[in-house]
């Protein structure tokens, strides 16, 4: 359990820290940013992956969440359903106040909104279709738009390896009109989480996770909680809702891709969504830490 004196949002905090630069990516078996024989890197170089076969889009099947909005509170903290793209209401903070925190769900997404990168580059093009999809209820999925939004985070990433890296994974979100986002650093695995159910909460939006130390790319949809993260200042997460867009294929360093929609543990979560210690040859002006592409609140 973390103070949230001094949540997200509309609250300052001071751990935040917006990046300048960052470079990671999606090739089997690379380094940590290295070129490749061609001479471009995706960035996030991640280890061999468990499946020789390429990645494709692949079929959600049925799942554990809703398919729907879903912010789900006790029923001491009712709450009505809204669009996906509307964060739900938050309870009267002065009556909640009163009482005890109490078990929290939200969940942004819906079947369909996963998609599946179709080059082991393309972890970015993959994680911007399907934030694309959560915040807007669209359904982008093709290759030819997954490579056009790659290309797109590449060209803003400014990476002297020629990958797409969270820079510009988080410049291309704002520039497709769902931001504000930002690309941020914590210094611990608890404040992570807990920071992006928040920016969840607030915002309606989706959170990019940093994973395998800065060499991949999940999106997390939605989490669970002992008690609203909109209303109390004191919560602990207990489950995390990602997206991995590798799925089925996964490491065999890091391990295996979990199934769409699946809600994990922070201690597992903590299996692949690492501390980046900055000491790859790949040189961030971002402090260590676990690095998120973070959802803003708009300001009224």
């Amino acid at each position: 359990m973390i103070n949230r004196e001094l949540p997200f949002g509309h609250r300052p905090l001071v751990l935040l820290v917006l990046a300048a630069v960052v470079a990671v990516g999606c090739t089997p078996g690379g380094g940590d940013g290295s070129p490749s024989r061609n001479g471009t890197n995706s960035g996030f170089a991640s280890a061999a992956p468990v499946s020789s076969a390429p990645p494709v889009v692949s079929d959600d099947g049925d799942t554990t969440g809703d398919l729907g909005p879903v912010a789900t509170i006790e029923p001491a903290i009712p709450s009505t359903p809204e669009p996906r793209d509307v964060p739900a209401a938050t309870p009267d903070v002065a009556g909640a106040a009163e009482a005890a925190p109490r078990p929290f769900a939200m969940n942004l997404y819906r079947k369909g909104d996963f998609v599946g990168q179709y080059t082991f580059e393309w972890c970015v093009g993959a994680s911007l279709q399907m934030a694309v999809n959560l915040a807007t209820g669209k359904s982008r999925t093709s290759r030819a738009d997954q490579q056009r939004l790659w290309a797109m985070a590449r060209d803003t990433s400014f990476s002297p390896y020629g990958g797409a890296n969270p820079r510009g994974w988080t410049a291309t979100l704002n520039d497709l009109g769902i931001g504000p986002y930002r690309l941020v650093s914590l210094p611990t695995l608890d404040e992570a989480v807990t920071v992006a159910a928040e920016a969840i909460r607030d915002t309606g939006r989706p959170v990019g996770l940093v994973m395998w130390a800065g060499r991949h790319a999940w999106v997390m949809t939605g989490f669970e909680s002992t008690g609203d993260p909109g209303v109390f200042a004191e919560i602990d997460v207990t489950g995390i809702r990602v997206l991995d867009p590798l799925y089925p294929h996964g490491s065999s360093a890091w391990g295996r891709s979990p199934k769409p929609n699946s809600l994990i543990s922070p201690a597992t979560l903590g299996k692949q969504f690492v501390f980046r210690d900055g000491k790859s040859r790949v040189k961030l002006d971002v402090p260590p830490g676990y690095l998120l592409v973070l959802p803003v609140a708009t300001e009224a």
